[in-house]
């Protein structure tokens, strides 16, 4: 089936070009030139993936990707001034699963949309026959993971993580106890040799703590091993 793109920007420019590159490529797009009307649209009729501008007048994409996450888990991805390491921060921190600073190329935008596209189809074992099993759940401790579902709950509680924030802590609680480093764990999340930094993991990782607090002020599962990287503990 054919994915479709929101592109959010309030330069028309960006909007035709990068809409026609991704026509181009197969991909079916809606544009939307500020946030109000692109929110509704969004929350309404939701794409596969959005795109969105942080630098826009009235509502910006940081305010726009606040009130969206209130509503839906999307994939996003960020387009941020160059060099602005506080807007990219505060995206991820907030639920972008990537961002990509401007001027960009839209080979590289069109690879990040593929990949994070590829991150969301659920993993389908093939069974004899040709027909597909579902994906086995992950239970470790008062965690509890579906990935047919994209489900995560903490003791009963739902807990809502982007795809991002679902593969990172997969990725740990697949092993309990074992360290992953942050190339790890980018390798699990950001597939095709699409290079991050650190800073993006270590956000990431925020974000989803944050969220399991939310349900459990206690939740201290994911361990910061300084130098090392990440581990998660069922005890």
């Amino acid at each position: 089936m054919t994915a479709t793109i929101a592109l959010v920007d309030d330069d028309r420019n960006i909007l035709t070009s990068v809409s026609i590159a991704l026509q181009t490529e197969g991909f079916l797009t809606r544009v939307y030139s500020e946030g109000e009307s692109a929110l509704k649209a969004l929350i309404d009729n939701p794409p596969d993936l959005a795109v969105l501008d942080i630098k826009m007048p009235r509502m910006d994409g940081l305010e726009l990707l606040r009130r969206l996450r209130e509503k839906s888990q999307i994939p996003v991805i960020f387009l941020t001034s160059k060099d602005d390491e506080l807007d990219e921060a505060l995206g991820l921190a907030m639920g972008a699963d990537d961002y990509i600073a401007k001027p960009f190329s839209q080979r590289l935008l069109i690879a990040r949309i593929r990949a994070i596209l590829r991150r969301t189809e659920t993993a389908l074992p093939t069974a004899e026959g040709g027909q597909p099993q579902p994906a086995e759940a992950l239970v470790r401790g008062r965690l509890a993971m579906d990935p047919a579902r994209h489900k995560v709950t903490w003791d009963g509680a739902n807990v809502t993580l982007t795809v991002t924030e679902f593969l990172i802590l997969e990725t740990l609680a697949q092993r309990p106890g074992i360290v992953k480093t942050r190339n790890q764990l980018m390798d699990a999340a950001y597939q095709d040799d699409i290079y991050v930094d650190d800073r993006t993991i270590d956000s990431h990782i925020k974000r989803v703590r944050r969220k399991f607090r939310q349900v459990d002020p206690d939740f201290d599962a994911i361990e910061t091993l300084y130098g090392a990287g990440y581990r998660f503990s069922d005890e």
